[in-house]
C-alpha cells in the first residue's frame, strides 16, 4: 500500500513540475500540452486514488470497532461540516454573481453604490448563518 502512495505523490510532483514548465511557455502548444497532461494525469491518478482506498478501507473500518466515539457524534461532525462547507460555496456564488452585477451596475450610475454593498453584504450572510448552524450542531454533541 505504501508504493501506491509513493507511485500517486510522484504522478502529482510530475505533473505539477510539467504544468509549470509547459506554463513559463507563452506558445498555444504550450496550453494544449497542459490539457493533454491533465488528462493524462487524471487518467493514471484516479485509478492509483481508488486502489488506495480500497486497501485502506478494512483498516479504518478496524480502526472504527475500536474506537469510543459513537456514530452519532461522528455523524454530527459531518453534519457541521456540511453546512458550513456547503454555505461558504453557496455564499462565494452569490457574492460573485452580485459582485460582477454591482460592479457594472456602479460603472452606469455610481449614486448606487450603497444598495449594491447592501446585497453583497446579504450574499456573505449566507456563510454566516451557515457557520452558526454548524456552532449550534458541534454544541449539541
Amino acid at each position: 500500500m505504501i508504493y501506491l502512495l509513493i507511485i500517486t505523490f510522484a504522478l502529482v510532483i510530475l505533473t505539477i513540475s510539467y504544468g509549470l514548465i509547459e506554463l513559463s511557455r507563452t506558445d498555444i502548444n504550450g496550453k494544449k500540452r497542459i490539457k493533454k497532461a491533465i488528462k493524462i494525469n487524471l487518467s493514471a491518478f484516479l485509478p492509483v486514488i481508488c486502489g488506495v482506498l480500497i486497501l485502506i478501507i478494512p483498516d479504518i473500518a478496524k480502526a472504527a470497532e475500536e474506537s469510543t466515539i459513537s456514530n452519532s457524534a461522528g455523524l454530527g461532525y459531518i453534519a457541521a461540516a456540511l453546512s458550513t462547507g456547503l454555505a461558504t460555496i453557496g455564499a462565494g456564488y452569490a457574492v460573485g454573481c452580485v459582485g460582477s452585477s454591482a460592479l457594472g451596475a456602479v460603472s452606469e450610475d455610481p449614486k448606487i453604490l450603497g444598495k449594491t454593498l447592501i446585497y453583497v453584504g446579504l450574499g456573505e450572510g449566507i456563510a454566516i448563518y451557515g457557520l452558526i448552524i454548524s456552532i449550534m450542531i458541534l454544541a449539541r454533541l
